[in-house]
């Protein structure tokens, strides 16, 4: 009998909430650490010419491509996952980024050209985010599911990880050294997340396609708007987590390790906000956070196209906008848990997510190529905050009406 007790003691456990939690959060980090290998080393190598004569608009390029794949890969592991779970896809996504990150270090470090085919597949870590909403979401109740997932999202720490240890590594101990160690981390996770993580009881399998559930899915007025909202709010942390060490040292003059250091600054303010977002979503309302989101933002980023000194006002502008992009992230969500049917939570988060990686893509680029052309950043920053005041505007009225139809409706509402 005791035996029997501590058998099933011990299944509660690997069952909980709290632990399916913890190891989802894990997960979400140490994939987005691969995902955002090739950010801290795309200055470095442009000053060397490891990779020949590199131009800004090449070194954005390198940094976007694993972004874009790994938004548009959303949609369809998010699928997947509806199917076969987070216990199946968390640990196969985690396996499967090994690949091209030990390509990386062993065939690609000295041709752009296969550096760019690495970051391709390496777009593979950054789809994770589409397996942990809907797992997460399934293991809590309404009530707590926007903190839930504003915890989870947390994860998106794992860029910090990267641009701390990326560019001291290389230097330090030699260029494949910050490849094989998230490999190696890559692969303790996988084992660990196969042999522990357990989906929700009572998750059931779609049984339409993947298709019709995409279109439907996307009918809905909430998922366009939470997409546009997400494409900034997350996209404004992507672009800056991908793109920041590089605007640094161009229009400051920084190091390339100084200038990873600032990044992960940059993105650890942002990944504590994102559940702050949530946990002010849950008891002050989405809209109400995310119109002091993008307001922030709108301000912040017309002051930054002014390149203030980073020894004083660059700084808190810089710092407040990772703040406010931060918990948007988190209230987005939270807007979803709060006009969106249970049953269409996955679906929705795998295009919204979708969306918010997409929104990351576009700005590195469009800044390296109008840097390019006038020497400045000021007009990207400038089209940065002209976006947040739109979604602002957006936020007033049209997703504030979405949102009370919903409430008005409350045996629909779901977290």
């Amino acid at each position: 009998m005791t035996q029997l007790s501590a058998a099933a003691a011990d299944t509660d456990r690997r069952g909980s909430p709290a632990l399916m939690l913890t190891l989802a959060t894990v997960g979400f980090a140490v994939n987005f650490w691969a995902w955002a290998l090739i950010s801290p080393l795309g200055p470095a190598w442009r000053d060397s010419g490891a990779l020949g004569d590199l131009s800004e608009s090449d070194v954005a390029l390198l940094v976007a491509v694993p972004v874009i794949v790994g938004s548009l890969g959303r949609i369809v592991v998010g699928a997947l996952t509806d199917v076969h779970g987070g216990r199946v896809m968390f640990p196969l996504v985690s396996a499967l980024t090994i690949v091209p990150v030990l390509f990386l270090a062993f065939f690609a470090l000295d041709s752009y050209a296969l550096v760019l085919v690495g970051g391709f597949f390496l777009g593979i870590g950054g789809t994770v985010f589409a397996v942990g909403v809907p797992f997460v979401n399934a293991w809590f109740p309404p009530e707590r599911r926007g903190l839930a997932i504003g915890i989870f999202g947390a994860g998106m720490g794992g860029t910090a990880i990267s641009a701390l240890t990326t560019v001291k590594l290389t230097d330090n101990v030699g260029e494949r050294a910050p490849f094989l160690l998230t490999a190696a981390a890559l692969a303790v996770y996988a084992i660990v997340a196969w042999l522990i993580l357990r989906d929700a009881p009572g998750r059931t399998a779609p049984t339409t396609s993947l298709v019709t559930r995409v279109v439907s899915n996307a009918k809905l007025p909430i998922t366009w708007q939470a997409c546009a909202l997400y494409a900034v709010a997350f996209g404004g942390y992507v672009a800056f987590s991908v793109y920041l060490p590089a605007y640094l040292k161009t229009a400051h003059d920084l190091t390339a390790a100084d200038a990873a250091n600032r990044m992960a600054g940059f993105v650890v303010i942002a990944v504590v906000m994102r559940p702050a977002g949530g946990w002010l979503s849950d008891r002050l309302g989405a809209v109400p956070v995310l119109t002091g989101v993008f307001a922030i933002v709108t301000v912040c980023a017309a002051i930054a196209a002014g390149n203030p000194p980073l020894a004083g006002l660059g700084t808190v502008v810089f710092l407040a906008m990772a703040a406010a992009l931060g918990a948007g992230s988190g209230a987005v969500f939270a807007l979803i848990a709060q006009a969106t049917e249970p049953s269409r939570v996955g679906g929705v988060t795998g295009l919204v997510g979708a969306a918010g990686g997409l929104g990351g893509f576009a700005p590195p680029l469009l800044m390296g190529y109008v840097y390019g052309r006038t020497d400045s950043y000021a007009i990207g920053l400038g089209l940065l905050a002209a976006t947040s005041a739109v979604m602002l505007l957006l936020t007033l009225t049209v997703v504030r009406h979405t949102a009370a139809t919903r409430t008005a409706t409350p045996t629909e509402v779901s977290a």
